[in-house]
Protein backbone atom coordinates (compact mmCIF):
# COMPACT_ATOMS: atom_id res chain seq x y z
CA UNK A 1 0.00 0.00 0.00
CA UNK A 2 1.46 3.51 -0.80
CA UNK A 3 2.79 5.54 1.83
CA UNK A 4 1.12 8.81 3.07
CA UNK A 5 3.56 11.30 1.46
CA UNK A 6 1.88 14.53 2.03
CA UNK A 7 0.89 15.58 5.18
CA UNK A 8 -2.35 17.63 4.70
CA UNK A 9 -3.60 19.63 7.26
CA UNK A 10 -6.52 21.92 7.35
CA UNK A 11 -6.82 24.50 5.10
CA UNK A 12 -6.40 28.23 6.80
CA UNK A 13 -9.00 30.97 5.35
CA UNK A 14 -6.62 34.44 4.83
CA UNK A 15 -7.89 37.73 4.29
CA UNK A 16 -5.36 40.17 2.76
CA UNK A 17 -5.89 43.46 2.78
CA UNK A 18 -5.46 44.39 -0.89
CA UNK A 19 -7.02 45.32 -4.43
CA UNK A 20 -5.69 42.32 -5.50
CA UNK A 21 -6.24 39.66 -2.63
CA UNK A 22 -9.12 37.65 -2.08
CA UNK A 23 -10.66 35.30 0.98
CA UNK A 24 -8.61 32.25 0.56
CA UNK A 25 -11.81 29.71 0.10
CA UNK A 26 -12.09 26.93 2.88
CA UNK A 27 -14.09 24.58 1.01
CA UNK A 28 -11.04 23.98 -1.75
CA UNK A 29 -10.03 20.24 -0.33
CA UNK A 30 -8.86 18.87 -3.77
CA UNK A 31 -6.02 21.45 -3.86
CA UNK A 32 -2.78 19.86 -2.76
CA UNK A 33 -1.30 20.84 0.28
CA UNK A 34 -2.39 23.73 2.41
CA UNK A 35 -3.28 26.86 0.86
CA UNK A 36 -1.44 29.98 2.14
CA UNK A 37 -2.25 32.25 -0.57
CA UNK A 38 -4.88 32.59 -3.20
CA UNK A 39 -5.82 34.85 -6.19
CA UNK A 40 -7.98 34.39 -8.34
CA UNK A 41 -7.15 34.55 -12.39
CA UNK A 42 -9.27 36.57 -13.12
CA UNK A 43 -7.14 39.53 -11.45
CA UNK A 44 -4.59 39.41 -13.87
CA UNK A 45 -2.49 39.26 -10.74
CA UNK A 46 -0.54 36.24 -10.30
CA UNK A 47 2.07 34.24 -7.40
CA UNK A 48 5.41 34.07 -7.97
CA UNK A 49 9.01 33.56 -6.74
CA UNK A 50 8.07 31.27 -3.63
CA UNK A 51 10.66 31.30 -0.54
CA UNK A 52 10.56 29.68 2.79
CA UNK A 53 13.03 30.37 6.18
CA UNK A 54 12.85 28.92 9.74
CA UNK A 55 13.27 31.30 12.38
CA UNK A 56 15.06 29.78 15.95
CA UNK A 57 11.61 29.87 17.58
CA UNK A 58 10.80 27.26 15.45
CA UNK A 59 8.45 29.48 13.03
CA UNK A 60 7.84 29.33 9.60
CA UNK A 61 8.14 32.33 7.01
CA UNK A 62 7.06 31.90 3.66
CA UNK A 63 6.86 34.91 0.59
CA UNK A 64 6.46 35.47 -3.06
CA UNK A 65 6.22 38.07 -5.34
CA UNK A 66 3.28 39.29 -7.48
CA UNK A 67 3.68 39.70 -11.22
CA UNK A 68 1.12 40.06 -14.42
CA UNK A 69 -0.56 42.73 -15.80
CA UNK A 70 -3.00 43.29 -12.70
CA UNK A 71 -0.01 43.42 -10.22
CA UNK A 72 1.71 46.52 -9.02
CA UNK A 73 4.57 48.22 -7.37
CA UNK A 74 6.95 44.77 -7.57
CA UNK A 75 5.25 43.98 -4.48
CA UNK A 76 6.37 40.76 -2.32
CA UNK A 77 4.21 39.12 0.54
CA UNK A 78 5.27 37.18 3.61
CA UNK A 79 3.46 35.07 5.76
CA UNK A 80 4.17 33.38 8.86
CA UNK A 81 3.23 30.27 10.67
CA UNK A 82 3.44 29.27 14.24
CA UNK A 83 2.33 25.81 14.31
CA UNK A 84 4.34 23.86 12.05
CA UNK A 85 2.37 25.00 8.36
CA UNK A 86 -0.80 24.16 9.30
CA UNK A 87 -1.95 27.46 9.75
CA UNK A 88 -0.56 30.85 7.83
CA UNK A 89 -1.13 34.16 8.60
CA UNK A 90 -0.24 37.35 6.78
CA UNK A 91 2.87 39.45 8.34
CA UNK A 92 3.85 41.95 5.76
CA UNK A 93 4.18 43.17 1.85
CA UNK A 94 7.13 44.39 1.10
CA UNK A 95 7.27 47.26 -1.89
CA UNK A 96 10.15 47.10 -4.47
CA UNK A 97 10.85 43.62 -3.56
CA UNK A 98 11.04 41.41 -6.52
CA UNK A 99 12.56 37.53 -6.75
CA UNK A 100 13.49 37.25 -3.53
CA UNK A 101 14.94 34.79 -1.24
CA UNK A 102 14.43 34.29 2.48
CA UNK A 103 17.24 33.30 4.61
CA UNK A 104 17.71 33.49 8.22
CA UNK A 105 21.25 34.72 9.82
CA UNK A 106 22.95 35.78 13.13
CA UNK A 107 19.86 36.93 14.66
CA UNK A 108 17.79 38.73 11.84
CA UNK A 109 15.91 37.73 9.08
CA UNK A 110 16.76 38.45 5.31
CA UNK A 111 15.53 38.84 2.17
CA UNK A 112 17.39 39.20 -1.03
CA UNK A 113 16.39 39.56 -4.97
CA UNK A 114 16.02 42.60 -7.39
CA UNK A 115 14.32 46.21 -6.67
CA UNK A 116 11.84 44.75 -9.81
CA UNK A 117 11.35 42.84 -13.32
CA UNK A 118 15.11 43.28 -14.47
CA UNK A 119 16.22 45.49 -11.78
CA UNK A 120 18.42 46.56 -9.06
CA UNK A 121 19.89 43.82 -6.08
CA UNK A 122 18.86 44.60 -2.99
CA UNK A 123 18.79 42.85 0.34
CA UNK A 124 16.58 43.56 3.21
CA UNK A 125 16.94 42.60 7.23
CA UNK A 126 14.12 42.41 9.92
CA UNK A 127 14.64 41.39 13.44
CA UNK A 128 10.72 41.35 14.09
CA UNK A 129 10.43 38.06 12.54
CA UNK A 130 8.94 39.76 8.81
CA UNK A 131 6.64 42.37 10.13
CA UNK A 132 8.90 45.74 9.32
CA UNK A 133 12.04 45.52 6.96
CA UNK A 134 14.84 47.61 5.92
CA UNK A 135 14.53 50.10 2.73
CA UNK A 136 17.44 49.74 0.45
CA UNK A 137 17.91 53.44 -0.21
CA UNK A 138 22.06 53.46 -0.92
CA UNK A 139 25.05 51.05 -1.10
CA UNK A 140 25.16 51.50 3.10
CA UNK A 141 21.68 49.76 3.88
CA UNK A 142 20.77 47.52 1.02
CA UNK A 143 21.21 48.30 -1.92
CA UNK A 144 24.51 46.56 -3.92
CA UNK A 145 24.32 46.44 -7.70
CA UNK A 146 22.74 49.55 -9.49
CA UNK A 147 24.80 49.29 -13.01
CA UNK A 148 22.35 47.40 -14.80
CA UNK A 149 19.54 44.76 -14.78
CA UNK A 150 19.91 41.87 -12.88
CA UNK A 151 18.01 38.78 -12.36
CA UNK A 152 17.35 35.80 -10.36
CA UNK A 153 14.68 33.32 -8.20
CA UNK A 154 14.40 32.12 -4.68
CA UNK A 155 17.56 30.45 -4.96
CA UNK A 156 19.63 28.51 -2.22
CA UNK A 157 21.92 30.95 0.37
CA UNK A 158 24.93 28.91 1.01
CA UNK A 159 27.40 29.15 4.39
CA UNK A 160 30.39 27.63 3.17
CA UNK A 161 33.90 28.20 4.10
CA UNK A 162 33.35 31.46 5.77
CA UNK A 163 31.38 32.81 3.49
CA UNK A 164 27.26 33.30 2.36
CA UNK A 165 26.75 32.61 -1.20
CA UNK A 166 24.10 33.58 -3.47
CA UNK A 167 23.85 32.64 -7.68
CA UNK A 168 22.10 35.92 -9.70
CA UNK A 169 22.52 36.38 -13.11
CA UNK A 170 22.45 39.57 -15.08
CA UNK A 171 20.19 40.23 -18.26
CA UNK A 172 22.81 42.58 -20.05
CA UNK A 173 24.09 40.18 -22.54
CA UNK A 174 22.47 39.77 -26.09
CA UNK A 175 18.81 39.20 -27.29
CA UNK A 176 16.34 38.90 -25.42
CA UNK A 177 14.85 35.80 -22.61
CA UNK A 178 17.56 33.33 -22.31
CA UNK A 179 19.81 34.52 -24.52
CA UNK A 180 20.41 37.94 -22.57
CA UNK A 181 21.23 35.85 -18.95
CA UNK A 182 24.59 36.15 -18.18
CA UNK A 183 25.83 33.71 -14.98
CA UNK A 184 27.97 35.14 -11.65
CA UNK A 185 28.53 34.77 -8.13
CA UNK A 186 27.93 36.93 -5.30
CA UNK A 187 29.58 36.18 -1.57
CA UNK A 188 30.10 38.05 1.38
CA UNK A 189 31.89 37.32 5.03
CA UNK A 190 29.41 35.65 7.55
CA UNK A 191 30.56 38.50 9.99
CA UNK A 192 29.71 41.32 7.44
CA UNK A 193 27.06 43.86 7.57
CA UNK A 194 25.21 42.14 4.84
CA UNK A 195 23.17 45.45 4.05
CA UNK A 196 26.40 47.21 2.66
CA UNK A 197 27.07 46.93 -0.74
CA UNK A 198 30.86 46.93 0.18
CA UNK A 199 31.00 43.72 2.03
CA UNK A 200 30.20 41.63 -1.46
CA UNK A 201 31.78 39.91 -4.15
CA UNK A 202 31.10 38.67 -7.30
CA UNK A 203 32.62 36.87 -9.81
CA UNK A 204 32.71 37.79 -13.54
CA UNK A 205 29.69 37.63 -15.83
CA UNK A 206 29.61 34.05 -18.01
CA UNK A 207 27.67 34.46 -21.09
CA UNK A 208 26.20 32.06 -23.00
CA UNK A 209 27.44 30.53 -26.01
CA UNK A 210 24.63 29.58 -28.60
CA UNK A 211 26.91 27.06 -30.28
CA UNK A 212 26.88 24.76 -26.88
CA UNK A 213 24.83 21.64 -27.38
CA UNK A 214 25.02 21.06 -30.43
CA UNK A 215 23.14 24.72 -31.08
CA UNK A 216 20.69 24.07 -28.76
CA UNK A 217 21.45 25.77 -25.78
CA UNK A 218 19.00 28.86 -25.28
CA UNK A 219 20.43 30.32 -22.07
CA UNK A 220 20.79 29.67 -18.13
CA UNK A 221 19.33 31.08 -15.57
CA UNK A 222 18.43 31.08 -12.21
CA UNK A 223 21.88 29.32 -10.54
CA UNK A 224 21.63 27.44 -7.47
CA UNK A 225 25.25 28.25 -4.89
CA UNK A 226 26.37 24.45 -4.06
CA UNK A 227 29.26 23.05 -2.28
CA UNK A 228 30.79 19.97 -4.22
CA UNK A 229 31.67 16.92 -2.34
CA UNK A 230 35.41 18.37 -2.65
CA UNK A 231 34.53 21.47 -0.61
CA UNK A 232 34.10 24.11 -4.02
CA UNK A 233 31.57 26.22 -4.44
CA UNK A 234 29.67 25.61 -8.25
CA UNK A 235 26.74 27.62 -9.65
CA UNK A 236 24.18 24.73 -10.77
CA UNK A 237 21.98 26.71 -13.64
CA UNK A 238 18.60 25.45 -15.33
CA UNK A 239 19.34 25.54 -18.87
CA UNK A 240 16.81 26.28 -21.81
CA UNK A 241 17.23 23.29 -24.24
CA UNK A 242 14.57 22.27 -26.60
CA UNK A 243 13.20 19.47 -26.92
CA UNK A 244 15.10 17.62 -24.54
CA UNK A 245 15.26 19.92 -21.34
CA UNK A 246 16.70 17.49 -19.01
CA UNK A 247 19.70 19.46 -18.33
CA UNK A 248 21.32 22.12 -16.30
CA UNK A 249 24.88 23.59 -16.48
CA UNK A 250 27.56 23.36 -13.10
CA UNK A 251 30.12 26.44 -13.23
CA UNK A 252 32.85 26.84 -11.46
CA UNK A 253 33.73 29.46 -8.73
CA UNK A 254 36.88 29.78 -7.71
CA UNK A 255 37.59 29.73 -3.88
CA UNK A 256 38.20 33.77 -3.28
CA UNK A 257 34.85 34.04 -5.28
CA UNK A 258 36.10 35.98 -7.69
CA UNK A 259 36.25 34.26 -11.14
CA UNK A 260 33.01 32.15 -12.78
CA UNK A 261 34.26 29.70 -15.23
CA UNK A 262 32.73 26.93 -17.69
CA UNK A 263 33.64 24.44 -19.41
CA UNK A 264 30.88 23.18 -21.91
CA UNK A 265 32.92 19.42 -22.41
CA UNK A 266 32.15 18.51 -18.83
CA UNK A 267 30.02 21.26 -17.50
CA UNK A 268 26.25 20.47 -18.66
CA UNK A 269 24.78 17.43 -16.35
CA UNK A 270 22.05 15.35 -16.68
CA UNK A 271 19.16 16.69 -14.38
CA UNK A 272 15.65 15.69 -14.27
CA UNK A 273 13.48 18.76 -14.69
CA UNK A 274 16.60 21.17 -15.30
CA UNK A 275 14.24 22.99 -18.21
CA UNK A 276 12.67 24.74 -15.08
CA UNK A 277 13.31 26.66 -11.58
CA UNK A 278 15.05 24.13 -9.06
CA UNK A 279 16.24 24.49 -6.09
CA UNK A 280 19.54 22.09 -4.86
CA UNK A 281 20.12 21.30 -1.12
CA UNK A 282 22.65 18.89 0.78
CA UNK A 283 21.09 16.68 3.45
CA UNK A 284 24.12 16.11 5.58
CA UNK A 285 22.41 12.88 7.19
CA UNK A 286 21.79 11.18 3.81
CA UNK A 287 25.06 12.39 2.48
CA UNK A 288 23.09 13.49 -0.61
CA UNK A 289 22.21 16.13 -2.28
CA UNK A 290 18.27 16.54 -3.24
CA UNK A 291 16.15 18.71 -5.05
CA UNK A 292 12.82 18.69 -6.01
CA UNK A 293 12.07 19.59 -9.78
CA UNK A 294 9.61 19.26 -12.57
CA UNK A 295 10.72 16.21 -14.29
CA UNK A 296 9.27 15.34 -17.60
CA UNK A 297 7.02 11.58 -17.56
CA UNK A 298 7.85 9.75 -20.36
CA UNK A 299 4.45 11.02 -22.33
CA UNK A 300 5.75 14.25 -22.62
CA UNK A 301 8.90 14.04 -23.69
CA UNK A 302 9.80 15.72 -26.91
CA UNK A 303 6.69 18.62 -26.15
CA UNK A 304 7.97 22.05 -24.54
CA UNK A 305 9.76 21.42 -21.91
CA UNK A 306 10.37 25.02 -20.59
CA UNK A 307 6.10 24.37 -20.15
CA UNK A 308 6.02 20.83 -18.77
CA UNK A 309 5.02 21.55 -14.90
CA UNK A 310 2.30 19.32 -14.10
CA UNK A 311 4.93 16.61 -12.40
CA UNK A 312 6.86 17.54 -9.18
CA UNK A 313 9.78 14.30 -8.38
CA UNK A 314 11.70 14.27 -5.58
CA UNK A 315 15.57 13.89 -7.06
CA UNK A 316 18.77 12.89 -6.02
CA UNK A 317 22.49 12.71 -6.01
CA UNK A 318 25.78 11.48 -4.58
CA UNK A 319 27.71 13.78 -6.74
CA UNK A 320 26.06 16.34 -8.37
CA UNK A 321 26.62 14.87 -11.85
CA UNK A 322 24.17 11.82 -11.47
CA UNK A 323 20.71 12.96 -10.62
CA UNK A 324 17.97 9.64 -9.84
CA UNK A 325 13.89 10.14 -9.88
CA UNK A 326 13.45 9.13 -6.64
CA UNK A 327 9.61 9.47 -6.29
CA UNK A 328 6.90 11.33 -7.98
CA UNK A 329 5.19 13.53 -5.42
CA UNK A 330 2.67 15.64 -7.23
CA UNK A 331 1.10 15.35 -10.97
CA UNK A 332 -2.20 15.91 -12.33
CA UNK A 333 -2.47 14.74 -15.88
CA UNK A 334 -3.22 18.59 -17.96
CA UNK A 335 -0.35 20.24 -18.78
CA UNK A 336 -1.81 23.42 -20.02
CA UNK A 337 -3.60 24.52 -16.95
CA UNK A 338 -2.05 22.75 -13.52
CA UNK A 339 1.47 23.30 -12.41
CA UNK A 340 4.08 22.70 -9.31
CA UNK A 341 6.52 25.15 -9.69
CA UNK A 342 9.58 26.97 -8.69
CA UNK A 343 9.26 25.13 -5.16
CA UNK A 344 11.59 25.96 -2.11
CA UNK A 345 12.31 23.52 0.88
CA UNK A 346 14.33 22.76 3.86
CA UNK A 347 14.62 20.09 5.60
CA UNK A 348 13.16 19.31 9.13
CA UNK A 349 13.76 16.49 10.76
CA UNK A 350 13.47 13.20 8.41
CA UNK A 351 11.09 15.74 6.62
CA UNK A 352 11.15 18.25 3.96
CA UNK A 353 9.16 21.21 3.83
CA UNK A 354 8.19 23.22 0.94
CA UNK A 355 5.84 25.90 -1.01
CA UNK A 356 4.98 25.97 -4.31
CA UNK A 357 3.90 28.15 -7.09
CA UNK A 358 0.89 25.87 -7.84
CA UNK A 359 -1.69 26.64 -10.82
CA UNK A 360 -4.76 24.50 -9.81
CA UNK A 361 -8.59 24.63 -9.98
CA UNK A 362 -10.47 27.05 -7.92
CA UNK A 363 -14.67 28.16 -7.46
CA UNK A 364 -13.40 31.17 -10.08
CA UNK A 365 -12.39 28.95 -12.80
CA UNK A 366 -8.86 28.04 -11.87
CA UNK A 367 -5.48 29.27 -13.60
CA UNK A 368 -5.60 30.57 -17.19
CA UNK A 369 -2.74 28.62 -17.86
CA UNK A 370 0.14 26.35 -15.71
CA UNK A 371 2.78 29.65 -15.86
CA UNK A 372 0.33 31.69 -13.83
CA UNK A 373 -0.45 30.35 -10.76
CA UNK A 374 -3.48 31.39 -8.17
CA UNK A 375 -2.48 29.85 -5.22
CA UNK A 376 0.99 29.20 -2.89
CA UNK A 377 0.81 26.52 -1.40
CA UNK A 378 2.77 24.59 1.64
CA UNK A 379 3.39 20.96 1.88
CA UNK A 380 5.27 18.26 4.02
CA UNK A 381 7.23 15.59 2.14
CA UNK A 382 7.42 12.82 5.29
CA UNK A 383 10.43 10.59 5.55
CA UNK A 384 11.34 11.89 2.83
CA UNK A 385 14.81 9.89 2.73
CA UNK A 386 13.29 6.40 2.72
CA UNK A 387 10.85 7.29 -0.32
CA UNK A 388 10.89 5.01 -3.46
CA UNK A 389 9.20 5.29 -6.83
CA UNK A 390 6.61 2.48 -5.23
CA UNK A 391 5.36 5.55 -2.90
CA UNK A 392 4.41 7.96 -6.01
CA UNK A 393 1.56 8.88 -6.51
CA UNK A 394 -0.01 7.93 -9.34
CA UNK A 395 0.94 9.32 -13.08
CA UNK A 396 -2.23 9.92 -14.87
CA UNK A 397 -2.84 10.00 -18.52
CA UNK A 398 -1.79 13.13 -20.02
CA UNK A 399 -4.82 15.23 -21.53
Amino acid sequence: MTRQIWHLFTLVILSIASVDAQPVPSDLPHVPGIIIDHIPAASKTYIGSPSIAVLPNGSYVASHDLFGPGSTDNRTRVFISRDKGKTWQPQSEVMGQYWSTLFFHRGALYLIGTTKEYGYVVIRRSIDDGKTWTNPTDFSNGLLLNDGKYHCAPQPVVIHANRIWRGMEDAMGPGGWGSHFRAFMMSAPLDADLLKAESWSRTNALPRDPSWLKGKFGGWLEGNAVVTPEGHVVDILRVDEKPEGETAAMVTISDDGKIASFDPATGFIHFPGGSKKFTIRHDDKSKQYWALSNWIPPQHVGKDPGATRNTLALVSSPDLHHWAVKCIVLNHPDVKRHGFQYVDWLVEGDDLIAVCRTAYDDEAGGAHNMHDANFMTFHRIERFRDLTMEDSVPVKASK
